[in-house]
């Protein structure tokens, strides 16, 4: 039982991490988005992609050096690549988001335009949680990385028996 409260700790001190990250990315997206909607005459998804790429860049050095610092280091290039990939896919739902909103609804008011540019911002965060701790910013290699590699090979081990029955 307390092994399963102190993974609920970890995971609870992980979204915190994450949120404030996301929070201080949130606000720099938003206020690159309005910046450059207002110095620039750019439509309103060019925009938001720019201000989406800047907050991707601010993310990264928060959640690399902050939110999962004591993550596995070992293969940055590797790293970098899934966190640009994933981060693209977040980039495409964000403003798919805001694109519908403004080119299908109509929905193109300031105020319409940071709603839906947030609404995307808030679908896209899902699909950046689950995917940077799944495949970007794995856990260092210990118990799981041992019960993983015992599962597969028992898993190995089973399956020319079940092949084995089936001819």
């Amino acid at each position: 039982m307390g092994h399963g409260a102190s993974g609920l700790r970890r995971l609870v001190r992980e979204l915190a991490k994450f949120g404030a990250v996301g929070g201080a990315g949130l606000l720099v997206n938003l206020a690159v988005f309005n910046l450059v909607r207002h110095v620039t005459d750019l439509q309103v998804v060019r925009a938001s992609v720019i201000a989406t790429v800047v907050s991707i860049v601010f993310n990264y050095v928060g959640f690399r050096y902050f939110t999962y610092r004591d993550r596995d280091k070992s293969g940055r290039t590797k790293e970098l690549t899934l966190f640009l990939l994933f981060s693209v896919v977040g980039l495409v739902i964000e403003n798919g988001v805001l694109y519908a909103a403004t080119y299908w609804c109509g929905w193109d008011s300031p105020l319409q335009s940071n709603v839906f540019k947030f609404v995307g911002i808030g679908v896209a965060t899902l699909f950046r949680f689950w995917s940077y701790r799944t495949w970007v910013f794995r856990a260092l290699p210990a118990r799981d990385a041992v019960a993983n590699a015992e599962s597969f090979l028992e898993a190995d081990i089973s399956t020319p028996t079940a092949q084995q029955q089936m001819s």
